[in-house]
Protein backbone atom coordinates (compact mmCIF):
# COMPACT_ATOMS: atom_id res chain seq x y z
CA UNK A 1 0.00 0.00 0.00
CA UNK A 2 1.52 3.35 -0.99
CA UNK A 3 1.54 6.46 1.22
CA UNK A 4 -1.50 7.98 -0.50
CA UNK A 5 -3.65 4.91 0.06
CA UNK A 6 -2.36 4.23 3.56
CA UNK A 7 -3.07 7.87 4.47
CA UNK A 8 -6.66 7.59 3.29
CA UNK A 9 -6.99 4.28 5.12
CA UNK A 10 -5.69 5.98 8.31
CA UNK A 11 -8.35 8.70 7.90
CA UNK A 12 -11.05 6.07 7.41
CA UNK A 13 -9.82 4.16 10.47
CA UNK A 14 -9.81 7.37 12.53
CA UNK A 15 -13.37 8.17 11.45
CA UNK A 16 -14.63 4.68 12.36
CA UNK A 17 -12.88 4.67 15.74
CA UNK A 18 -14.23 8.14 16.56
CA UNK A 19 -17.71 6.97 15.60
CA UNK A 20 -17.34 4.13 18.12
CA UNK A 21 -16.59 6.85 20.70
CA UNK A 22 -19.87 8.61 19.89
CA UNK A 23 -18.74 11.13 17.26
CA UNK A 24 -20.81 11.72 14.14
CA UNK A 25 -19.05 12.39 10.80
CA UNK A 26 -19.88 15.71 9.13
CA UNK A 27 -17.24 15.81 6.36
CA UNK A 28 -14.12 14.03 5.19
CA UNK A 29 -11.29 15.73 3.27
CA UNK A 30 -13.02 19.11 3.32
CA UNK A 31 -11.12 21.37 0.96
CA UNK A 32 -11.25 25.14 1.13
CA UNK A 33 -10.32 25.54 -2.48
CA UNK A 34 -7.14 26.23 -4.36
CA UNK A 35 -5.56 29.60 -3.78
CA UNK A 36 -7.08 30.21 -0.35
CA UNK A 37 -3.95 29.11 1.50
CA UNK A 38 -6.17 27.14 3.84
CA UNK A 39 -5.75 23.61 2.52
CA UNK A 40 -7.83 20.69 3.70
CA UNK A 41 -9.31 19.27 6.88
CA UNK A 42 -9.06 15.48 7.14
CA UNK A 43 -12.19 14.95 9.25
CA UNK A 44 -14.94 17.12 10.64
CA UNK A 45 -16.86 15.36 13.38
CA UNK A 46 -19.64 16.33 15.74
CA UNK A 47 -20.32 15.25 19.30
CA UNK A 48 -23.28 16.96 20.91
CA UNK A 49 -22.88 20.71 20.41
CA UNK A 50 -19.14 20.44 19.73
CA UNK A 51 -17.72 20.54 16.21
CA UNK A 52 -14.32 18.84 15.99
CA UNK A 53 -11.81 19.45 13.22
CA UNK A 54 -9.47 16.46 13.16
CA UNK A 55 -5.99 16.29 11.65
CA UNK A 56 -5.02 12.65 11.00
CA UNK A 57 -1.31 11.77 10.86
CA UNK A 58 0.10 8.38 9.95
CA UNK A 59 3.78 7.85 10.60
CA UNK A 60 6.24 5.12 11.57
CA UNK A 61 5.59 5.85 15.24
CA UNK A 62 3.11 7.94 17.23
CA UNK A 63 5.73 10.38 18.50
CA UNK A 64 6.83 11.23 14.96
CA UNK A 65 3.19 11.64 13.96
CA UNK A 66 2.57 14.06 16.82
CA UNK A 67 5.56 16.22 15.92
CA UNK A 68 4.65 16.26 12.22
CA UNK A 69 1.78 18.71 12.78
CA UNK A 70 3.70 21.94 12.29
CA UNK A 71 2.48 25.43 13.17
CA UNK A 72 2.06 26.32 9.49
CA UNK A 73 -0.25 23.34 9.01
CA UNK A 74 -2.22 24.14 12.17
CA UNK A 75 -2.81 27.65 10.83
CA UNK A 76 -4.03 26.27 7.48
CA UNK A 77 -6.48 23.98 9.30
CA UNK A 78 -7.75 26.94 11.36
CA UNK A 79 -8.32 29.02 8.21
CA UNK A 80 -10.11 26.13 6.54
CA UNK A 81 -12.27 25.65 9.65
CA UNK A 82 -13.27 29.32 9.42
CA UNK A 83 -14.24 28.80 5.76
CA UNK A 84 -16.28 25.72 6.69
CA UNK A 85 -18.14 27.66 9.39
CA UNK A 86 -18.88 30.51 6.97
CA UNK A 87 -20.32 28.03 4.48
CA UNK A 88 -22.28 26.15 7.17
CA UNK A 89 -23.97 28.70 9.47
CA UNK A 90 -25.99 25.94 11.18
CA UNK A 91 -22.86 25.29 13.29
CA UNK A 92 -22.44 28.92 14.40
CA UNK A 93 -23.46 28.23 18.01
CA UNK A 94 -21.30 25.09 18.38
CA UNK A 95 -18.17 24.85 20.47
CA UNK A 96 -15.13 24.37 18.22
CA UNK A 97 -12.24 22.02 18.93
CA UNK A 98 -9.11 20.95 17.03
CA UNK A 99 -8.00 17.36 17.61
CA UNK A 100 -5.23 15.15 16.28
CA UNK A 101 -5.58 11.47 15.54
CA UNK A 102 -2.23 9.71 15.30
CA UNK A 103 -1.88 6.37 13.55
CA UNK A 104 0.91 3.81 13.31
CA UNK A 105 0.26 0.66 11.34
CA UNK A 106 -0.55 -2.14 11.84
CA UNK A 107 -2.80 -0.97 14.65
CA UNK A 108 -1.63 1.65 17.06
CA UNK A 109 -3.40 4.97 17.46
CA UNK A 110 -3.91 7.91 19.78
CA UNK A 111 -6.67 10.52 19.83
CA UNK A 112 -5.52 13.86 21.24
CA UNK A 113 -8.33 16.26 22.13
CA UNK A 114 -7.58 20.00 21.89
CA UNK A 115 -4.28 19.20 20.16
CA UNK A 116 -3.93 22.77 18.89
Amino acid sequence: MNNYHSGHFAEFLAMILLMFKGYLPIARNFSCGQGTGAGEIDLIMRRGKTLIFVEVKKRVDLRTAAFSILSKQRERVRRCAEAFLQQNPQYADFTIRFDAFLVKFPFSFRHIKNAF
